[in-house]
């Protein structure tokens, strides 16, 4: 652990590394490696719990741990390819300036106009959909007491979490036990109507969520990670080992949530006829052998829950700040400003991403189908706009990564195209309904919210981006080819 000097001689060559890249301190560094990695475990049980039915509905037990471990592989190579990005560039600006910094400069404005929508949008719907599974404006309520007044708790909030999150993990009894061939080997795809090759696919819909809620979850908290960026001590060393140790992390957390609830696992069509289509309360009920042990379990996923939503709220209001900070949202000088009363906290920026999600929950309160939508566009809004910035990296031949401090050698290159693909093809998979025939109630509508909230950025930049926004700033010229400028990592 760092002393007070080491911390003050550390965050000396931050700012210096920042003012490289274009940005002036405004907030104070007080995250370390430790509550970093926290962030990776917080919602793992929540994360898998939430979206527990459509998993079962593509399969059961087969889908839910080997479906598990498969994302968690393919994830990785997301996680690693950021990193080394993200070393190399790392700002709360993240995706866009990467795009920025990566791409020509014929291309590099759009892109990065682009890409910082689908960031913003993706925080903003990551967000909404952990509220959104909960008590909606009471949460709401409860994660802007905290990011906004008890800014400096943050840490020790990351720290409990972790606490809270143990009790999810180990706190499950059995009311009855599966063997070892149904809970590692059953597979029944019956209930989606899809083929059985497809639905163990559309089964891996809840993990792709659900790593997407791990770090501040692979995909989305990834960037919620990076957002961090500029109250983090030494980040081109510490993020980088996060957003890397965040996977294995959380795989493991997974698997031994996993476990127990397959080898006492209640009867599938039993938990699938609930009429809330949302069997936690009658699994946990069920596997615990009475209503007050059930309570007792998702109580405990309330509470994870609760800490998830304050780490996602607090994360989306920098992504909003940062991209206010670089003229790209309307109204972006009161938006850009740090709160002169609350130190470090960006509250206008709070404010408009809360006010949106109030009124997007709103609209669709109640809904299952609203719910999957929200989820699903966070990952497709945040899976496209990470890897725009590998894809990019790829295209230029990966000149510019040579110098970055955490460098994936001569595997990069593999390793990337492995990111990309997956994302590609994870974007597809969250544009389908989980289940066939598709009905109004069923039918998956994250690509048309994804397509929505694309044409308000394409208006929005006809009307004023295409006049006023300029980028992100650079204090050096682009020296390669590709357009990107050498920078020195802090």
């Amino acid at each position: 652990m760092m002393d007070f000097k080491d911390e003050v001689d550390v965050d000396a060559v931050a700012r210096a590394g920042l003012e490289k890249l274009g940005y002036k301190q405004e907030m104070t560094r007080k995250l370390n490696a430790s509550q970093q990695v926290t962030l990776a475990i917080m919602a793992v049980p929540f994360g898998l719990t939430s979206p527990i039915a459509t998993s079962l509905v593509g399969g059961g037990p087969v889908v839910i741990i080997w479906g598990w471990i498969l994302v968690s592989v393919l994830t990785q190579t997301l996680a690693f390819s950021l990193a080394e990005i993200c070393s190399k560039y790392p700002t709360s600006a993240g995706a866009y300036y990467w795009c920025y910094r990566l791409a020509s400069p014929r291309t590099r404005l759009l892109a990065s106009w682009i890409n910082g929508w689908l960031t913003v949008v993706g925080g903003w719907t990551v967000d909404l959909s952990v509220k959104f599974d909960m008590i909606f404006l009471g949460v709401t309520a409860v994660a802007g007491i905290f990011c906004i007044f008890f800014n400096r708790l943050l840490p020790t909030v990351d720290i409990i979490c972790a606490c809270w999150t143990g009790l999810g993990i180990i706190a499950k009894a059995a009311a009855g036990r599966r063997s070892v061939s149904f809970a590692l080997g059953n597979f029944d795809p019956t209930f989606s109507g899809w083929t059985p090759g497809w639905s163990f696919f559309i089964g891996l819909l809840p993990w792709d969520w659900a790593l997407n809620y791990a770090l501040a979850y692979t995909f989305s908290a990834i960037g919620m990670i990076v957002n961090m960026a500029e109250e983090v001590h030494n980040p081109s060393e510490i993020l980088p080992k996060a957003i890397v140790s965040s996977v294995p992390i959380g795989t493991l957390t997974g698997v031994v949530y996993l476990l127990p609830i397959l080898f006492t696992l209640p009867d599938v069509a039993t938990m699938l006829q609930v009429s809330s289509s949302q069997p936690i309360g009658v699994m946990f009920t069920l596997i615990m052998g009475s209503r007050a042990g059930g309570f007792g379990l998702v109580f405990i996923m309330f509470g994870i829950s609760m800490f998830c939503t304050i780490s996602t709220s607090c994360a989306g209001s920098r992504a909003t700040w940062a991209f206010a900070r670089d003229k790209a949202i309307p109204f972006h000088r009161c938006f850009s400003k740090i709160g002169p009363y609350l130190e470090d906290v960006p509250v206008n920026a709070y404010a408009l991403s809360t006010v949106i999600q109030v009124l997007l929950g709103l609209v669709y309160l109640g809904s299952l189908a609203a719910f999957n939508a929200f989820a699903g566009v966070a990952v497709m809004c945040l899976g496209a706009s990470y890897a725009m910035p590998v894809a990019i990296s790829l295209m230029n031949a990966r000149r510019d990564m040579h110098d970055a401090p955490f460098n994936l050698g001569r595997f990069g290159t593999v390793i990337n195209v492995i990111a990309v693909l997956w994302i590609m093809f994870v974007t597809v998979l969250f544009s389908m309904p989980a289940v066939i025939p598709v009905t109004i109630w069923s039918m998956n509508y994250a690509s048309a919210m994804f397509v929505g909230f694309g044409m308000i950025s394409a208006a929005w930049y006809m009307i004023n981006g295409q006049f006023y926004y300029r980028g992100p700033p650079i204090l050096e010229e682009p020296t390669s080819s590709s357009g990107s400028s050498d920078s020195v990592p802090y």
